[in-house]
C-alpha cells in the first residue's frame, strides 16, 4: 500500500473540490471529487487503501464543512472498502467499468449519508433523487476522465519517448 500516493490523491481531490465548489450553485457541493479519489484508491490499491483514503478524505471534508464530524468519514470509509473489495474480486482496468463502480458508490454514499443523518436527527431526511442523479452523473464524468487519463497516460508517455529517440546510422 502506498500511503504517500493515497494521501496525495485525496489531498489533490480535496484542494480541487474546495477551489471549484465556490463557483458552483450557491457554494453547494453538487459533486464529490473526494469520493472519486476514494474509489480510485480502493480500485487501484485494494480495500486497505480504500479504507485509509475514505477515512482521511471523509474526516477532512467533515472538518472543512463545519458539519457533524465523522458522518462523511464513516460513509466514505465504507464506500472505499466496498470499492476496494469489488476491485480486488473483479479485474477492472477499463474506464467504463470503473465509472460504473463509481456511479454505484456515489448512490450508496449519498444514501449512507442520509441514513446516518437520519439516525442523528431521529427523522428520515427528504431524498432528492434529481440531486442524487446529478451528483452521480458529475462524479461519473469526472471519474471517467481520471480513469481514462490514468489508462492512456503511460502509453502516451512511452510513445512520446519513442518519438524522441533518434537513431544514428554509421
Amino acid at each position: 500500500m502506498r500511503f504517500g500516493s493515497i494521501l496525495l490523491t485525496v489531498a489533490a481531490a480535496l484542494v480541487i473540490q474546495m477551489a471549484i465548489a465556490q463557483f458552483t450553485m450557491g457554494g453547494r457541493w453538487i459533486f464529490d471529487l473526494v469520493l472519486v479519489a476514494v474509489v480510485l484508491a480502493g480500485l487501484e490499491w485494494g480495500p486497505p487503501a480504500g479504507i485509509m483514503a475514505g477515512t482521511i478524505g471523509g474526516l477532512s471534508e467533515d472538518l472543512l464543512s463545519g458539519g457533524v464530524v465523522g458522518v462523511g468519514g464513516l460513509a466514505k470509509t465504507l464506500v472505499g472498502f466496498a470499492a476496494g473489495a469489488i476491485g480486488s474480486q473483479f479485474v477492472l482496468t477499463t474506464a467504463p467499468g470503473r465509472t460504473l463502480i463509481l456511479a454505484g458508490a456515489s448512490v450508496v454514499h449519498r444514501l449512507l449519508m442520509l441514513a446516518l443523518f437520519g439516525v442523528i436527527d431521529q427523522q428520515w431526511p427528504h431524498v432528492s433523487w434529481a440531486a442524487m442523479l446529478t451528483e452521480t452523473a458529475i462524479n461519473g464524468f469526472c471519474g471517467w476522465m481520471v480513469f481514462h487519463g490514468l489508462n492512456t497516460l503511460p502509453g502516451a508517455m512511452e510513445r512520446r519517448r519513442g518519438s524522441r529517440r533518434v537513431t544514428r546510422r554509421p
